[in-house]
């Protein structure tokens, strides 16, 4: 139950707890938690555990630089250490850090890689149960692992053919297709969650995890077989907020694993994983021509030049352009054939044939 925050004191004496309780007092998600806190740490060993108090601005603009020319991390990364850091210093400490004269990091945008209809299919046929459900989902719907494995039976619409993705990237809630050909085996997969749970009540362990929210308001939901996870967990865990004994949904290392072994099975050559279904989802409707504002909407990006980079895909597709050699062998390949048949049958094609016009008669 790793995506669970673990308790600490309202008011903690460590310097990484004291920073955390300042990250959910604006309320953050629990991934940009790590996120700031992993930067922290990893600015402070820079340092040589040098106490965020007993530096500033410069020790900054040092260590982003050392990301851009030693470690040549891409520019994203860059960025996100730098908002850990501003949050550090200016959020956390109520230190101002002015400018910044930091070097900034190459773009090294490297271009999504994605299966063609064919390759997507030939990896799930490698999967069997519920990990073949769960990359048919990532690839039908567009939705990250661990997205897909946060999925609770009331987040799928039949009725309308929609899934509810709650709590995505950026703490945002989206919806997105529910895909005709897994309606009949997500029907069995919630009937099989329901016996599960009904086995689960039965041995006192039927309350699933809820968000602090809805937890404490409404405690009664974690009972309701609509808020169980889609995909549970094989094995009861305890909740690190309470040590309450749960059923979790399954953790995205087995799925990364099966998905990886897929890809090696079915003879795909390029680097992939369960991303890479996301990447096919998106490129298969810009290739099928729907509107890149709803292809955005669909996969919950919040600048559509993060979607932009789909296009550029689609259109270094092999086969959309015709290569001049090709071209070439083609007209070569015509000639051939144009030769090869009875002189009876040929046509000069170096004279182009014109139809005559009738004459006219003149009348005297």
């Amino acid at each position: 139950m790793d995506d669970i925050r673990p308790p600490i004191d309202k008011e903690p004496e460590r310097f990484i707890d004291q920073l955390r309780r300042s990250i959910r007092n604006e309320g953050l998600s629990y991934e940009t938690e790590k996120t700031y806190v992993h930067w922290s740490k990893r600015f402070i060993r820079h340092h040589g555990f040098r106490h965020p108090t007993d530096m500033g601005a410069e020790q900054v603009t040092e260590f982003l630089t050392d990301l851009a020319e030693r470690a040549r991390v891409a520019p994203a990364t860059q960025r996100t250490a730098l908002n850990a850091l501003v949050f550090l210093f200016q959020r956390h400490l109520k230190q101002e850090l002015g400018m910044l004269p930091f070097r900034y990091a190459k773009k090294q945008r490297p271009m999504p890689s994605a299966f063609t209809h064919i390759e997507a299919n030939a990896v799930i046929e490698q999967l069997d149960g519920e990990t073949a459900l769960i990359a048919r989902l990532m690839y039908g719907a567009g939705l990250r692992v661990s997205e897909t494995l946060r999925l609770r039976i009331k987040d799928i619409d039949f009725g309308a053919l929609q899934i509810t993705v709650r709590d995505g990237k950026g703490s945002s809630d989206r919806c997105t297709l529910l895909p005709t050909s897994v309606v009949a085996p997500l029907t069995q997969q919630i009937e099989k969650v329901e016996k599960l749970h009904a086995f689960d009540t039965t041995c006192g362990y039927g309350k699933v995890y809820l968000p602090y929210a809805l937890a404490r308001k409404y405690p009664e939901l974690a009972s309701e077989t609509a808020w169980q996870f889609l995909f549970p967990a094989r094995e009861i865990s305890a909740d690190p907020i309470d040590g309450t004994l749960r059923r979790h949904h399954r953790h995205p290392t087995g799925v990364q694993r099966a998905v990886k072994w897929a890809i090696k099975a079915s003879g795909f050559k390029r680097k992939a994983s369960c991303h890479t279904f996301r990447h096919s989802f998106a490129t298969r409707l810009i290739e099928t021509g729907y509107d890149i504002k709803l292809v955005q909407s669909l996969l919950g990006h919040k600048d559509i030049r993060t979607t932009e980079i789909y296009l550029h895909v689609v259109r270094n597709r092999a086969g959309a352009i015709v290569s001049p050699v090709d071209n070439l062998a083609t007209t070569l390949h015509r000639a051939a054939v144009a030769d090869a048949r009875p002189a009876s049958h040929r046509v000069n094609r170096a004279i182009p044939l014109r139809r005559q016009p009738p004459r006219r008669r003149v009348q005297n």
